[in-house]
């Protein structure tokens, strides 16, 4: 019978039954052997690890928030002018880039069709003033004076009659005449009485209907005629093209003979003394904005910040993308800056006088939205501290409360650290650059 037995040699030794157990003791001895030389088995200690980290006191002084947006330059204002009426155009008084005053003339239409109608109403018109002399002068006061002649003769008529009728029926009653005389009397008295009671009557409406008709009908026909010539006259200054504001023509798609069709764009005129950047904003960084507010815009080509100031803050959301708009005004005698041209904003919010402040790196998130920052200890390693921020200022944070001004942060290297992680403030490596920043990470619960 024969028994395996394991050594370090890759190749099986087989020894017999009888050889076994002393064979068995002297692998033993020889493993043990060098044991027992030994003083003492000990466990080797894994060294502290020491992470190198960038530290340093917070700082204190002035701090503004600035909002950084994307924002295109547009017009102070512009008007695209169309005409009215379509017509060839007869003359152009300006090119594209002339400087224009309101009230400007920029361009002429054909109007001869037009300038005959308005003579013609020119015509109409006076016609009208003429007959409404003559109503007013002539007519109607003189049928106002022939009512009043009636009417006072028709008086004077029933007057005599009457007497005539008195002094008859006192000779009648004497007998001094027949009963004939004074039924004559009396039919005559009867036909004065009618005749002055018609002259009343008529000198009544004269006075308060046909007098004032007669005005009025006059005075219709005036305005009627007046309102015709005001009319043609439009359609002949809708011919003549002005400039409704001061400022630069931008387009004029057409030329002298080609027709202008009404309600198409003839000539675009531009203010760009002052240009508008025109920026959306969230709610809740524009609470905070108010007008005059100063601002810088990085204009392409450029070097040298252009300065604005907010100029206007939308009172209602943008329903699309519930944004609020904000224009900032730039100055632009010079006519440097182009309508158009895409711009990125600056704008300066809040100021805080004395503000504690730390970069942005040193600031850690928490998954639950929570801030925080690591701090070297006098113990030499690092420690969470919860902090609360305030404005944001570029790579700089305000830190409202948590720290202290004698504390020492540490601004680079606290991503993923651990707290109570001994570490050591030196410079930054090199491969630090390729490690994501301290501010984005959650790995330093």
């Amino acid at each position: 019978m024969k028994t395996l037995c394991t050594t370090t040699n890759p190749q099986p030794i087989y020894v017999s039954a009888r050889t076994a157990m002393p064979t068995r003791c002297l692998l033993a001895i020889a493993f043990g052997f060098p044991m027992l030389l030994m003083p003492g088995c000990k466990k080797e200690e894994t060294p502290a690890v020491e992470v190198t980290v960038q530290a340093g006191h917070p700082e204190q002084g002035a701090m503004s928030e600035h909002v950084t947006v994307d924002a295109i330059l547009a017009p102070l204002a512009q008007a695209a002018i169309e005409p009215k009426i379509t017509a060839p155009v007869r003359k152009f008084y300006v090119q594209r880039g002339a400087r224009v005053k309101e009230g400007q003339l920029l361009a002429t239409l054909e109007n001869a069709d037009l300038a005959a109608a308005a003579l013609d109403n020119k015509g109409s018109f006076m016609a009208a003033e003429a007959a409404f002399a003559t109503a007013t002068k002539a007519q109607v006061p003189e049928d106002t004076q022939k009512a009043e002649l009636d009417f006072a003769q028709a008086k004077a008529n029933l007057d005599l009659n009457q007497s005539i009728v008195n002094s008859r029926k006192q000779l009648f009653s004497e007998g001094a005449i027949p009963g004939r005389d004074l039924d004559t009397a009396q039919a005559a008295l009867v036909q004065a009485q009618a005749a002055y009671d018609s002259a009343a009557k008529h000198l009544e409406s004269v006075r308060n209907v046909s007098r004032e008709a007669a005005l009025k009908a006059a005075q219709g026909q005036l305005s009627s005629a007046e309102g015709k010539l005001k009319g043609a006259d439009a359609q002949v200054s809708y011919s003549e093209i002005h400039s409704p504001i001061n400022g630069v023509i931008t387009d004029r798609p057409l030329f002298a003979g080609e027709t202008a069709a009404a309600g198409a764009p003839l000539l675009t005129v531009m203010d760009t003394s002052s240009l508008l950047a025109k920026a959306h904003l969230a709610q809740s960084v524009v609470q905070q904005m108010k007008l005059g507010d100063e601002a810088e815009l990085q204009v392409p080509g450029i070097a040298d910040p252009v300065p604005a100031k907010v100029s206007l803050i939308s009172p209602a959301l943008d329903p699309g993308s519930t944004t609020v708009e904000v224009w900032l005004k730039i100055d632009n005698k010079a006519g440097k800056l182009k309508v158009g041209t895409p711009v990125k904003a600056s704008i300066t919010g809040k100021t805080v006088a004395q503000a504690l402040k730390v970069p942005a790196s040193a600031v850690l998130t928490a998954q639950d939205g929570s801030k925080s920052v690591m701090l070297v200890g006098s113990d030499g390693a690092a420690h969470k501290k919860p902090v609360t921020v305030g404005i944001a200022d570029g790579d700089d944070m305000q830190i409202v409360s948590g720290l202290a001004p004698t504390d020492t942060v540490i601004t680079g290297g606290a991503y993923g650290l651990d707290d109570g992680t001994k570490v050591k403030v030196g410079p930054a490596e090199a491969d630090d650059e390729a490690k994501p920043a301290g501010g984005k990470g959650g790995g330093a619960d």
